[in-house]
């Protein structure tokens, strides 16, 4: 065998693994069958409620000038010259080579490039040429839908690993719906909406190709199909259901309501969606948290939200659920989880820096009634000095209804979420915020969650909105992040998060990995919970983690433990985004953007060591910058009993 087919076939042996079944056959707990949209309507209600011949959508014909002068206002100068520069795009054609380079190298990259190029140049041609409305960008907007109509596949690479052939090149005997493309269908579906008449002029050809596509490319394998993981139509309660289900089926809905006009069709359509979409909603805790992280909200509960919006809007609000309480809760968790000076809480591979869009935050706001929200989504407006991000890459939609609702977001009062806790005990996310400026972020549940780090009872640290005790969070995404591979990342490891390694044993993945009888006292600011669990069998008998953030003062970490058979040193890890100094013996200090805090520890019972690590990947570097540090503080000697107290104070 040569050495270039052996290595093709060694990388398929873990392309075969995708990180979603591997994660799908983890039992977690099970949710609630809610089944809220189903219950809002039968099949043939659902056909009764749609509005038909497209009456429901709230936007200007593209003839109507003065109606698009309103909507895109102060931003539609922008708009045209952000097409302008578009004009001569050379559209980028996505070669084989780069498809198999995910299961070559790994890198997904390759191929998501020229795609996202191609992608983004459209989007900005459309969104010009709807605000301009001179023709002027219509035929290169022609140019970058051909191209799109010419491939094999909207789906990237790295999804490509659910065909039957498991390789990542496009199959053509088999189509694949995943998240890009129904992005590209639901594009082409708003495109052909505004534009059709337009493209006609050209050649008729062109619309009746748009449609062609949208129809082999989701319309008929979503009806011909459910066995599509993110479906979930086929998964049983105990199944996890992750932000793919609602982005993935919004883009469904989508396709449906503007490019099927057999009413019977449409309405099966839709109800299948609204099948698929409550097993999304069943899996979610009725805390309302997001698993996956604030930056993965946009994609899950916000992108649930936009599914919500476009069936109440295609039904005359006949069917809508944003009367419950849960639909609620998950929308207000972002406003919970932002620190501040653009920090959030990043547990899981979400990013450390973010907050939101406020367009959509401040529209799923108000149709909740939610005032936080609202307020919230205006606080973040403010905070980035007014600069409004009308466009959102290729999902045209939540660019129309950031022009359509600006007004009202700029017109609400900002205030600055400052909630003395968030409590989730379902999910075990803990919040508190105390007087002294400290911002502790605990987290409990297990390690099988959607976008998982082998992290229970880990927890983040802020003073004064500036991070001290971070969650690194993830690098650039490869084949490995989502692969057999993925728990010999570091990031992904609980020795590079605020973890002890007890006895010798790291975390290890899978749901029955977890905490255990996870308490929280509101008045006393105290989080506990068993994290022993979380670790292999006979490692400890029990590992109690108690945090209690004074009114006035710093943080107090207390592990109290009890281990049976002795094997090794217990190892406590501390991941910092300041550099340590570990000079003085039973504190150590740092200073970032000058905030200054030290760590205090029992010198007669650890040893300290720090180390920096180098981050060279731009995911991460983009965050903390070119280096973090761990500490690392190594216990002189085994015990069976004990407990360890740390305490971080401002210095």
């Amino acid at each position: 065998m040569s050495k270039s087919v052996y290595s093709i076939e060694k990388a398929m042996k873990y392309l075969l693994i995708s990180f979603f079944p591997l994660f799908l056959q983890h039992v977690v707990k099970a949710g609630e069958i809610r089944d809220l949209l189903q219950k809002k309507a039968t099949p043939e209600q659902v056909r009764s409620a749609l509005l038909q011949k497209q009456q429901w959508i709230k936007y200007p014909n593209y003839t109507d000038r003065a109606g698009w002068d309103m909507l895109t206002g102060e931003f539609k100068e922008e708009l045209i010259k952000e097409g302008e520069n578009n004009l001569k795009y050379e559209w980028r054609v996505v070669k084989a080579s780069e498809y198999l380079e995910y299961e070559r190298s790994g890198s997904r990259v390759a191929m998501e490039a020229p795609f996202t190029s191609n992608a983004n140049a459209l989007a900005q041609l459309v969104l010009a040429e709807l605000a301009e409305g001179k023709g002027r960008f219509t035929e290169q907007i022609v140019n970058g839908l051909w191209q799109f109509c010419e491939m094999s596949s909207w789906v990237l690479s790295a999804h490509l690993g659910i065909q039957k052939s498991r390789r990542s090149l496009p199959d053509h005997s088999e189509v694949i719906i995943d998240l890009t493309s129904g992005d590209i269908g639901s594009f082409v579906s708003w495109t052909h909406h505004f534009l059709n008449q337009e493209f006609d002029r050209i050649n008729p050809v062109i619309s009746a190709r748009l449609r062609h596509e949208v129809r082999k490319r989701i319309l008929d394998p979503y009806m011909e199909r459910s066995d599509y993981w993110w479906q979930a139509l086929n998964a049983g309660p105990n199944t996890m259901v992750n932000n793919w289900n609602p982005w993935c089926n919004f883009n469904v809905l989508t396709c449906f309501l503007l490019m099927e006009d057999d009413p019977t069709k449409q309405a099966a359509g839709v109800h299948k969606t609204m099948v698929s979409v409550d097993k999304f909603i069943n899996y979610t805790k009725s805390d309302g948290a997001c698993e996956e992280g604030p930056s993965y909200w946009g994609h899950a509960a916000a992108k649930m939200y936009d599914y919500l919006q476009l069936l109440s809007d295609a039904t005359g609000g006949k069917i809508s659920i944003f009367e419950a309480p849960l639909i609620r809760n998950m929308g207000e968790y972002i406003c919970r989880s932002y620190v501040g000076n653009g920090w959030v809480v990043n547990f899981a591979d979400a990013s450390a820096k973010g907050g939101g869009d406020p367009g959509v935050i401040h529209r799923y706001g108000t149709a909740v009634g939610s005032d936080e929200m609202q307020s919230f989504a205006s606080f973040l407006l403010k905070s980035r000095a007014g600069k409004y991000e009308v466009a959102s890459g290729r999902d045209i939609f939540r660019a129309l209804e950031n022009l359509r609702g600006f007004t009202d977001l700029k017109q609400t009062t900002p205030v600055y979420p400052n909630a003395r806790f968030s409590w989730y005990p379902e999910t075990q996310f803990c919040y508190i915020r105390n007087n002294a400026g400290f911002f502790l972020a605990a987290l409990g549940g297990h390690n099988a969650e959607s976008h998982n780090h082998n992290d229970v009872g880990t927890f983040s640290l802020y003073l004064n909105n500036t991070p001290l005790f971070i969650d690194v969070g993830v690098g650039t995404y490869t084949r490995q992040t989502f692969s057999s591979e993925r728990y010999s990342i570091w990031t992904m490891q609980s020795d590079y998060h605020n973890l002890p390694k007890i006895n010798g044993q790291r975390q290890l993945f899978g749901s029955q990995y977890r905490s255990t009888n996870m308490i929280f006292d509101s008045s006393a600011n105290k989080l506990s919970l068993d994290i022993s669990a979380a670790y292999t069998k006979g490692t400890a008998d029990s590992w109690r983690r108690t945090f209690v953030l004074e009114p006035n003062g710093g943080l107090t970490l207390n592990d109290e433990f009890r281990i049976d058979t002795l094997k090794a040193v217990n190892i406590m890890y501390f991941m910092t985004w300041a550099q340590p100094d570990i000079s003085v013996p039973g504190q150590i200090s740092f200073e970032k953007d000058g905030t200054r805090a030290k760590l205090v520890y029992n010198k007669t019972i650890f040893d300290a060591a720090t180390e920096a690590i180098r981050l060279d990947d731009k995911r991460l570097s983009n965050v903390w910058g070119s280096e973090i540090y761990r500490i690392t503080l190594t216990a002189r000697k085994m015990q069976r009993t004990g407990s360890y107290t740390f305490k971080v104070v401002k210095n």
